[in-house]
């Protein structure tokens, strides 16, 4: 994928969940979504560039969360660059989400100025 389509350049697309939503994940093998993601159908996922607003829009002081980093190009056509906040391309999947697509999972803890702490550059 190319950055035409919303792609970071790296391949990489993130997932914030839950870590009790993430260990039901591991234990069957896929990610079948979070409450928003099962009631519209896809999975949301944001870019690096798009990963710090959705935080705080979506999960602003909310703690025990991990940060779920995912090999875009694995996914396939089931992935899809959608038009969403201010027309921006944002990455939803419309599969579950096997975890060999799994790059990485890393806490994101409240700092002390009460907001998360991002394990990636954005």
């Amino acid at each position: 994928m190319s950055g035409s389509d919303g792609n970071d350049g790296k391949g990489l697309i993130y997932k914030v969940v839950s870590a009790q939503e993430w260990s039901v994940a591991k234990e069957r093998g896929e990610f079948h979504g979070a409450a928003i993601d099962l009631a519209d159908g896809y999975i949301h996922f944001s870019t690096a560039e798009q990963l710090r607003e959705t935080v705080e829009k979506h999960f602003a002081g909310q703690s025990d969360l991990l940060l779920v980093s995912v090999n875009a190009d694995s996914l396939g056509d089931e992935l899809k660059w959608e038009p969403s906040r201010g027309g921006a391309l944002f990455p939803h999947l419309y599969a579950p989400l096997s975890m060999d697509s799994v790059v990485m999972s890393a806490e994101m803890p409240l700092g002390e100025d009460g907001r998360h702490v991002i394990p990636i550059a954005c």
